[in-house]
């Protein structure tokens, strides 16, 4: 009878252990499945958010609508490319907050992936397309110099030759590489203008100063002078009248003088002294000046000198004595102060026998206005003299015997 008591009780038990055990699954099964369906939600609005974020950044247009059907007119490869041309923007602008700083290398991608790409003007977000094309052109230019990039290691010109150059664009501060190129000449040697004003700016620098001449008069016609003045002033501001004369022919300067009160009579009477013994020619050019009246024109004709004017405002007329007065004043008078009358006469002449003995001409074929000379010829083992004119303002280069 226990036993038959205690079998139902046993039973009962047994049945609600069972009861709570499959309640208590339940429950777990509940939570874990609450849990799993958040993290699949947040997951997928994760994953849309991310969508959106990208579709709105490689939206080549402005509309959903037109960007859709623009693309399905495209091929695959293009919009991959596209797709990179702007993932690579994206990687630019994560990069920086204000102003985003394109790397080189980046520059380069860009317009591979915008020549692969029709409508990479729509695509391109972070710049112009001007700037896609500015980069364009600089790498072509950038291309082609390292194509055209010359493979000479040793230098065109010699040593000594470089060396020269640079000795004299550092003792002569108002030379050219024009200037300079005739002294090389002067001495045998052939260097084009380029190649000297190369070697200039490794020197000098870039200069602020100085003027070109495109063209010079070519004039060989013999038996004419010109005449002209200049005038200056003195430390005391006093004026100077200094007159000269020139051969057209040889650009020899002929007669320099220095007053302060030109006049007729003494005009007239510097054309007496350029011609003490009737040897003068058969023409000469002033102005149209009163320094040149009716006493200059009596001494000309005693002479045999007729006398041809230039017309009014009409410089070039005379432009051999335009361009001698012009290098006077910007190869000497530019650098040096007049003390007095004297002074200036004796500077000008030593400019006289400078300018007929030493300095080469461009519109004489950089031959020397004074008595021809042949020039000399590039020998081995002849030393290159320096000999200072004026001071040491300019140096007149000769081979040593």
């Amino acid at each position: 009878m226990a036993t038959c008591a205690v079998r139902p009780r046993i039973i009962q038990e047994c049945r609600r252990h069972k009861l709570l055990s499959s309640s208590q699954t339940r429950d777990n099964r509940g939570v874990f499945g609450r849990v799993w369906q958040r993290a699949c939600e947040s997951a997928t609005v994760a994953v849309k958010r991310i969508g959106q974020a990208i579709r709105a950044a490689v939206k080549p247009t402005a509309g959903v609508v037109p960007g859709l059907v623009a693309d399905l007119a495209r091929s695959r490869t293009e919009l991959l490319a596209e797709n990179a041309l702007l993932r690579q923007q994206l990687i630019v602008l994560r990069r920086c907050a204000k102003r985003p700083r394109i790397r080189p290398h980046e520059r380069g991608v860009m317009v591979v992936l915008a020549a692969l790409t029709r409508t990479w003007r729509d695509a391109v977000l972070l710049v112009k397309p001007e700037t896609i094309l500015r980069w364009h052109r600089a790498g072509f230019r950038l291309f082609w110099r390292r194509k055209s990039r010359t493979t000479r290691t040793s230098p065109r010109l010699a040593a000594d030759t470089i060396a020269l150059i640079k000795r004299m664009a550092l003792d002569n501060v108002t030379w050219g590489s024009e200037r300079i190129r005739d002294e090389l000449l002067k001495l045998g040697i052939r260097v084009s203008k380029r190649t000297i004003q190369k070697y200039l700016r490794r020197v000098r620098g870039p200069q602020p100063w100085g003027q070109s001449w495109s063209t010079f008069l070519r004039n060989h016609t013999s038996q004419i002078w010109a005449c002209d003045f200049l005038q200056t002033c003195d430390i005391s501001f006093r004026p100077l009248f200094a007159f000269f004369i020139v051969k057209l022919d040889s650009r020899e300067v002929v007669h320099v003088a220095v007053t302060r009160t030109p006049t007729s009579r003494w005009t007239a009477q510097q054309l007496r002294e350029a011609t003490p013994f009737g040897d003068g020619p058969r023409f000469i050019i002033p102005d149209n000046d009163d320094k040149y009246g009716a006493e200059f024109d009596r001494v000309a004709k005693a002479s045999g000198i007729r006398v041809l004017r230039t017309p009014y405002r009409a410089p070039l007329a005379n432009a051999t004595m335009e361009r001698f007065v012009g290098s006077v004043g910007r190869e000497w008078l530019d650098h040096i102060m007049v003390l007095s009358e004297r002074h200036l006469l004796t500077t000008l002449r030593a400019y006289g026998r400078y300018f007929n003995g030493s300095r080469p001409h461009q519109g004489l074929a950089q031959r020397i206005p004074g008595p021809p000379s042949e020039v000399s010829r590039p020998c081995d083992g002849a030393r290159i003299v320096a000999v200072p004119v004026l001071g040491g303002l300019h140096h007149d280069y000769r081979r040593a015997a």
